[in-house]
């Protein structure tokens, strides 16, 4: 579909998702958005659902400004993914095991390494940049300065809620690995401090919404923000590096007679900030639940833990400011998820898949989210699809 344009204060409303769909909160939250002052472009992705401040699947244009909120909590948050030489025909027949050894080499949940990892010797892990990053975190705010230790261990690690790590099938048979993660507690920690110093200060007293607070450019407080937000995105891709790493060594390991490659690596964010130009003028784009889509981009677009996911090259939609969604999105809050399904649902939605089947994923269950397949058809303005895929083990936190 192409887009529908709905009015708004400052600039129209671009969604490629029909309005009807999309619940009143998150209508009203994208209209208040497009009240910004520093406001020049709104792209609603077929994912939106209600967030904080601004809706999940929305891509906000904004001059001389950033909004925090825009961006999300989970700094960086994204997909890796990679093809591997391995087929359907290598597969064993129990999973079970091959699920166990990357849960054990891979923290999930709240767990995290014994010690901060080292990823010298790490597979196709390249460590360029690797001890200047960490020299940089003297330099982030002092009040998340304490979470050193924790930082340093969460590193390598997947979280919980919907990040997830799943091998796949494509419709040629080749296995897949795919990740889904961010920055850990470290980016939450840094994304709550800077939107409460942006909530006091005097030029956003009075917006509609206090949670769309901004930072102005050519202020000590952006300065601090853009450094610390820099640093958070650069975390969560270090984070996907090296769990990838983890996984190819489990791989390898498991899969010896077979002795896997490995292509090279698609990875995208879809909670950030970018620097971009449209119609002339230099712009901050923040996609919170949207992928970045130019022309020849490859992206990942997941579904949930039941369904397909789907490997897409980006066809350069500026009316998108090139940007496409960042996956199903979820069609029910999670308490309603817990209220709606039971454990047997989530069995039956999850049938062929080696994953947890307790009350303690059942938020994630595939009936919470909405169709990948419709949401992908909504957008064939904005990617084509390179291969379609679908999840034989799934690791949850």
């Amino acid at each position: 579909m192409s887009y529908v344009e709905m009015p708004g204060a400052k600039v129209p409303i671009r969604m490629w998702a029909d309005p009807a769909s999309v619940e009143e909160g998150a209508l009203q939250q994208l209209r208040n958005v497009a009240t910004l002052p520093w406001i020049k472009g709104l792209a609603v992705m077929p994912d939106v659902h209600y967030g904080k401040g601004a809706t999940v699947g929305s891509v906000i244009a904004m001059q001389g400004a950033v909004c925090p909120a825009a961006v999300g909590v989970d700094i960086g948050c994204g997909m890796s993914a990679v093809r591997t030489s391995l087929t359907a025909n290598d597969l064993p027949g129990d999973l079970s095991r091959l699920r166990s050894k990357i849960e054990e080499a891979i923290p999930v949940g709240r767990g995290m390494h014994d010690s901060a990892v080292d990823p010298a010797g790490f597979h196709g892990f390249a460590t360029t940049g690797w001890d200047d990053f960490w020299s940089r975190f003297d330099g982030i705010a002092d009040a998340v300065k304490f979470r050193a230790e924790r930082a340093g261990k969460q590193m390598g690690t997947l979280g919980s809620g919907n990040h997830m790590i799943e091998v796949c099938l494509d419709q040629a048979d080749s296995v897949w690995l795919m990740l889904h993660s961010g920055s850990r507690n470290i980016g939450k920690e840094l994304a709550e401090h800077h939107i409460g110093v942006a909530q006091k200060l005097p030029h956003n007293q009075g917006l509609i919404d206090r949670d769309l607070a901004v930072f102005v450019s050519d202020t000590p407080q952006m300065a601090a923000y853009r450094n610390d937000l820099y640093w958070a995105q650069e975390y969560a891709k270090y984070n996907r590096a090296i769990m990838m790493a983890l996984l190819k060594n489990v791989v390898l390991k498991e899969f010896k007679k077979a002795k896997p490659t490995f292509g090279t690596e698609i990875s995208c964010h879809h909670n950030y900030v970018a620097e971009e130009r449209y119609e002339g003028m230099d712009l901050l784009v923040t996609r919170k639940g949207a992928i970045r889509a130019g022309s020849g981009e490859y992206g990942i677009i997941p579904g949930s833990m039941g369904t397909s996911s789907y490997i897409v090259k980006g066809l350069g939609n500026e009316k998108a400011f090139n940007s496409a969604s960042h996956g199903a999105g979820r069609r029910m809050s999670r308490n309603a998820a817990k209220r709606r399904f039971s454990v047997r649902d989530l069995e039956e939605q999850t049938r062929g898949v080696e994953c947890r089947k307790d009350s303690g994923v059942l938020d994630e269950i595939p009936g919470a989210y909405k169709n990948i397949d419709q949401v992908m058809d909504q957008q064939r303005d904005l990617v084509e699809v390179v291969a379609k895929l679908k999840q034989f083990i799934c690791v949850k936190g």
